[in-house]
């Protein structure tokens, strides 16, 4: 007779919790001596190629505030469309330039900014270009599963318009969510969590 599978329950969902900045942004915290610098807090030096940009905003919740606890990271391709990663195979990607970073919404205004290059194109599994674009990944207490979305550039509309993943999004009107603003080398972009301007979130 087979054994009854039900002793076994649910373990609680886990939020990111009051301890994720302990652990991942030690500095930040005041909590010296673990890393020179947190990891993920610099992606560029004095020799990275490319047009330098700065990507600043904001975690926004349903009531229209800003989440002061939230820890957002970025992956982006360098200004060829290469990725800091040993599965790139199109080429070798900028050495002087991490393509990821990491960093803290500011515990008084919940704004996060980053200092970064503007990426290049690169290929969706299909062979056609997607728009140069920034992956975020938002993390922050409340929220079970860090939330996935994107950033382009809203001077590249023509890409845009073409890029696989933005031309799947069935409700046009919600593509605008993942536009950032422009402000010469300035792009801000604020993520909204609910509501009617919410940003278009990825199941990957």
């Amino acid at each position: 007779m087979a054994q009854p599978l039900d002793y076994l329950k649910e373990s609680p969902s886990q939020t990111a919790g009051p301890y994720v900045h302990i652990g991942c942004l030690p500095n930040f915290c005041g909590i010296a001596g673990v890393y020179p610098a947190d990891l993920g807090h610099s992606m560029v030096n004095a020799r990275t190629r490319g047009e330098r940009i700065t990507l600043s905003g904001r975690i926004i919740d349903g009531t229209g505030t800003p989440l002061r606890d939230a820890m957002v990271e970025i992956w982006q391709a360098d200004a060829a469309g290469l990725y800091n990663s040993p599965s790139e195979t199109r080429g070798t990607a900028d050495p002087d330039f991490t393509g990821w970073g990491r960093q803290a919404a500011d515990p008084e205004t919940g704004l996060w900014r980053f200092e970064t290059i503007r990426p290049g194109p690169v290929p969706f599994p299909d062979g056609r270009l997607q728009a140069p674009h920034i992956s975020v990944w938002i993390v922050a207490r409340g929220i079970n599963l860090g939330l996935n979305t994107r950033i382009y550039f809203p001077e590249n509309e023509a890409a845009n318009a073409a890029d696989p993943v933005l031309s799947r999004i069935e409700h046009k009107n919600r593509v605008p969510t993942l536009i950032a603003r422009r402000d010469g080398a300035a792009y801000s972009h604020d993520i909204h969590l609910q509501g009617d301007a919410e940003t278009v979130f990825l199941d990957i």
